[in-house]
């Protein structure tokens, strides 16, 4: 399922990110978060932890976690924050 919250980018304030470096792909635009630790650009905390996806980026976790007992959404009863 599409994570909303980031619009399926994988990334929240993707917009605070130089375009020079979104289009250069994934591994480019983590490692320039780290270095720009003034920026408000991070991984989705929805589709991810905000360091790393459950899966892929800009998609929800779907390990299983549909009774909300186990994954990274049991907090929320296994739905994703944008749900």
């Amino acid at each position: 399922m599409t994570c909303a919250r980031c619009q399926n980018s994988g990334f929240l304030n993707l917009h605070q990110v130089p375009e020079r470096i979104v289009e250069a792909g994934l591994e480019v635009i983590l490692e320039w978060i780290k270095a720009n630790r003034d920026t408000d650009a991070t991984v989705c905390d929805c589709c991810g932890n905000g360091e790393s996806w459950y899966g892929e980026p800009g998609e929800h976790f779907a390990g299983g976690d549909l009774g909300g007992n186990n994954g990274p959404y049991a907090y929320n009863g296994g739905l994703p924050e944008c749900s």
